[in-house]
């Protein structure tokens, strides 16, 4: 079981200038939606603290990353481990997937006391893109301009729940 979240920071708020209706790839990735993301498996939580990971980059990266881990053509049966980071642009923090038959076994670098976060891959890749979903219908509650984003169009599609 794995739990993904996340909360939107209060001390870096998006610039009150900004069209969401045009708003690059670039500024959707890395200058928008700041805050703290969580990832909750059984007896180990992966959390920032930072307030400043832009979360839409991190739903969008983890689902990303739930892709990379699935190249094997021997999928669940690949008893070699295939890897993948996830990286934090503003500092050298991150967190690492490390699959193996059908378990990924995630870490971060900023909690090396912290046991692994383990989940089935397809649990991984269902959720990741549970996440993105919901997130962007929080944000385009926030910002309904956002919904009419090509860009957000493209990302839906790329990553439709499962």
């Amino acid at each position: 079981m794995i739990e993904l979240g996340y909360s939107l920071s209060n001390r870096f708020p998006d610039p009150p200038q900004t069209d969401y209706r045009t708003a690059s790839v670039h500024a959707l990735r890395y200058d928008l939606f700041c805050g703290d993301v969580y990832l909750d498996g059984e007896g180990s939580e992966l959390s920032t603290a930072w307030g400043w990971v832009p979360v839409l980059d991190f739903a969008w990266a983890l689902c990303d990353v739930a892709e990379l881990l699935d190249r094997d053509p021997d999928g669940v049966r690949a008893a070699r481990v295939q890897t993948a980071d996830l990286d934090f642009t503003q500092n050298t923090e991150l967190l690492r997937f490390a699959r193996r038959f059908n378990w990924v076994e995630v870490t971060a670098t900023w909690l090396p006391d912290e046991p692994p976060v383990v989940v089935r891959h397809g649990e991984l890749r269902r959720e990741a893109r549970d996440f993105l979903q919901d997130t962007l219908a929080d944000l385009f509650d926030m910002h309904p301009d956002l919904a009419d984003n090509p860009n957000i169009w493209t990302l839906q599609g790329r990553f439709r729940r499962i």
